[in-house]
């Protein structure tokens, strides 16, 4: 199985919300690479409302990992787009409770748009075991 030690190393910057700068694995295990995920049903149907674009985005990215049995816990990398500056809080409000204490390493971008100009948040992910 693989170890996971997340780091904030002296001589780089300390993280401005909950993330780390580093994630190092070692030993044999499992890695999932996950698509964007953005706040569309199961259904097909898009959620409206930025905020709730996030919590089904997250919702998504669960179902992922649960599908090959893993959980935030094992998330090594997530990269976060959204559209909107005024989403920044809400984003690491909702993340912080979707990760319960978890803090993986993670890049954050603020862009023009997404594949749909519906979408006002993606979520992709790294995971392990």
């Amino acid at each position: 199985m693989a170890r996971i030690a997340f780091s904030n190393p002296p001589g780089a910057p300390q993280p401005q919300s909950r993330y780390s700068q580093a994630a190092l694995i070692e030993g044999e295990g499992r890695r999932l690479v996950i698509s964007g995920q953005v706040g569309v049903r199961p259904d097909g149907s898009t959620v409206p409302h930025p905020e709730d674009q996030i919590d089904q985005a997250l919702a998504n990215l669960g179902a992922v990992l649960a599908a090959h049995g893993m959980a935030p816990a094992n998330i090594v990398k997530v990269t976060v787009f959204l559209t909107e500056t005024a989403l920044v809080p809400i984003w690491r409000m909702k993340r912080d409770a979707f990760m319960a204490g978890h803090a993986p390493t993670s890049t954050l971008l603020i862009v023009a748009g997404l594949a749909s100009g519906d979408f006002q948040v993606e979520v992709e992910a790294e995971a392990v075991a």
